[in-house]
């Protein structure tokens, strides 16, 4: 859910390089697509078509109560999607960085505030866990 669909999906679309599902597009719903997964947006119109009124978010940000992880290829792919979340007016909620379980990994925010990671499945030479 989200203010701006359509701002939502530039900044994802840049982020990750995936394609517009248009077949699903409606006046309250945008989503990219990638490898038969996709990632949607939805207008606040869709808390009433859903049956979520009671779910509506407070005018300030929501909790964080759920949050997307995309798994990149490498470590470098992930330092660059970090770089291009800032330009595109992302930010860096905690920088890259080797997790417990051996993943070079970022928590990010979009330029609504919703949280997401990248991530990959190894670390950069040197780097320990």
């Amino acid at each position: 859910m989200c203010r701006d669909i359509d701002a939502q999906l530039r900044f994802y679309a840049a982020l990750l390089g995936w394609g517009e599902a248009v077949k699903s597009r409606s006046p309250i719903y945008r989503a990219l697509e990638h490898e038969g997964v996709q990632f949607g947006f939805n207008a606040p119109d869709a808390y009433v078509l859903l049956r979520l009124e009671d779910r509506t978010p407070a005018a300030e940000a929501p909790p964080i109560t759920a949050y997307a992880t995309f798994m990149l290829d490498t470590p470098a792919a992930v330092d660059a999607a970090v770089a291009q979340a800032i330009a595109l007016g992302g930010r860096v909620l905690k920088p890259a960085y080797a997790t417990y379980y051996g993943q070079w990994q970022a928590v990010l925010a979009d330029p609504e505030q919703h949280v997401f990671r990248v991530s990959c499945s190894t670390l950069p030479p040197g780097s320990a866990t």
